[in-house]
């Protein structure tokens, strides 16, 4: 028995090895066969992205596993909260060949939307060009590759497929298309419809992946409401208790007016879109606006702030750039290592960023399919893109989700967020049309319709930090997006200044 155990801890430490766990030397103290089987059969199925010290052995024997929970229903009045998506990988040694992959896997996923379009039917690749006419009208696809202007004021773009490169140019003298040329990042996905010339195409439209304008606004059957929330910052000393304290007064209908008591009764779900947490070590010398400096501590104390909502209406978290977990997206669900409290709500399903989840079916309808997204990408492109920066930038969150929604990508742009290169797909592509749209991050509500995806940033529950007043950054905090399932309808109520 004793040499059973010994090869068992051996076969456990080579699996650690290979996942990039690092183990407790508590392990090796371990005697017990059926003890140490367990946990070697628990470690192979279970799922990390991060090394794990000093990992809690017992817990770790004791606790489901994440996935399971990801792909789980919870039964509410006899209706369901269903995830459609949320990532889940195996963990694996990154090789250059994997972006590579990944950028090819965009860039199939995207011609496939492109090619839905009327215009672009009947598109070739850019090797076959030169065996075209001049003057002869073109389509193409292509992934933005550079984009400059040139010294007589036009718009040159390359553009690269799988098969080779080719020069778009977009003339001045056409302001409309000029005016839409202006917002191309890098490595986004486009159309072209054009005329060939000997070195490049001269542009006649542009055509992004976008969303069918056909798309239904759904509706459901009954007056059901949707509460969407995001970067609650607990732990931090900017974090507001009170204004905290008044929305769980109203979702438990103790405080409010007849007509807000009724919509609190009858919310049907609550999602939150990351930053649950103000984290440590985020930023330089944060440990200066923290009162709970420790990130356990801060998940029990949110754990204990959660746990006052209702236990009948279910509340799906996503992560955020300040949670405790990987920065680079997606982002799984939150770690039980550090956010176990998280985990002991009955009512809580835990989901990755991005995830979709759907809601209000039933044997009648479909449903609403809801993104979730925290929305990390935002600042680059309120930085690089003149229109949403002369637009309001930080104030209008309803703009940058729009362009992303138009790009059919949560973050087009290589340099937009930090990423995990998937080999089979890239999931910040918006394959699925949601019909609502939740983020986060700025710290601002904003609400939006575009082509019947109802668009929706969460607001904040923590004061301005001394770095947004650096940058000029004025959040609005305390403010709780509501929908009306049945009608679709928003209203907004404010829980401080």
């Amino acid at each position: 028995m004793q040499e059973e155990i010994i090869k068992k801890k051996r076969e456990i430490i080579d699996t650690c090895l290979k996942n990039g766990v690092l183990i407790s030397p508590k392990l090796l103290e371990i005697k017990d066969y059926n003890h140490i089987s367990k946990l070697f059969e628990l470690l192979k199925s279970k799922h990390t992205d991060s090394a794990v010290l000093g990992l809690e052995l017992g817990r770790l024997i004791e606790e489901p596993q994440p996935e399971k929970l990801a792909e789980g229903y919870i039964e509410k009045t006899g209706e369901k909260v269903k995830v459609i998506f949320s990532h889940k990988e195996e963990p694996k040694k990154r090789e250059t060949q994997d972006f590579a992959d990944y950028f090819n896997n965009r860039y199939k996923a995207m011609e496939k939307i492109l090619k839905q379009h009327q215009e672009l039917k009947n598109t070739i690749s850019l090797n076959k060009i030169q065996n075209k006419k001049e003057k002869e009208k073109i389509t193409i696809i292509g992934m933005v590759s550079d984009k400059q202007v040139t010294k007589n004021g036009n718009m040159l773009l390359m553009l690269e497929d799988p098969t080779g490169r080719k020069r778009v140019l977009v003339n001045k003298n056409r302001p409309d298309l000029f005016k839409e040329a202006k917002d191309l990042v890098m490595d986004e996905v486009i159309g072209i419809t054009g005329v060939n010339a000997e070195t490049m195409i001269f542009a006649n439209s542009i055509v992004w992946p976008d969303t069918p304008s056909s798309k239904e606004l759904k509706k459901s059957e009954q007056e059901k409401y949707a509460l969407f929330l995001s970067d609650l910052h607990v732990g931090s000393s900017k974090f507001l208790p009170d204004d905290f304290e008044k929305f769980l007064r109203w979702i438990n209908c103790e405080a409010g007016n007849e007509q807000q008591r009724h919509i609190a009764k009858n919310v049907e779900c609550i999602f939150i879109a990351g930053d649950l947490v103000d984290g440590c070590g985020i930023y330089p010398e944060q440990d200066k606006e923290l009162s709970i400096k420790d990130i356990y501590q801060q998940y029990r104390e949110c754990a204990e702030l959660l746990k006052q909502i209702p236990n009948n209406i279910p509340l799906v978290i996503c992560p955020g750039n300040h949670d405790a977990i990987r920065i680079s997206e997606p982002q799984p669900p939150l770690s039980r290592n550090f956010a176990a409290p998280m985990y002991e709500l009955n009512n809580a399903i835990m989901v990755s960023n991005p995830s979709m989840v759907n809601i209000s079916s039933s044997a009648n309808f479909a449903g609403f399919d809801v993104m979730m997204y925290h929305g990390y990408s935002f600042d680059y492109f309120v930085a690089e893109v003149d229109s949403l920066r002369n637009q309001g930038g930080y104030d209008r969150a309803d703009l940058i989700m729009k362009f992303l929604l138009k790009r059919r990508h949560l973050a087009p742009s290589h340099l937009s967020t930090l990423y995990i290169p998937d080999t089979k797909k890239d999931p910040l592509v918006i394959e699925k049309v949601p019909d609502f749209f939740l983020s986060g991050h700025i710290h601002k509500t904003a609400t939006a319709n575009y082509r019947n995806t109802t668009l929706i940033c969460g607001s904040c529950w923590q004061g301005k930090t001394s770095f947004q007043e650096k940058v000029g950054h004025n959040p609005e905090p305390s403010r709780v997006p509501i929908v009306n399932l049945q009608t679709r309808d928003i209203k907004i109520l404010k829980f401080g200044q």
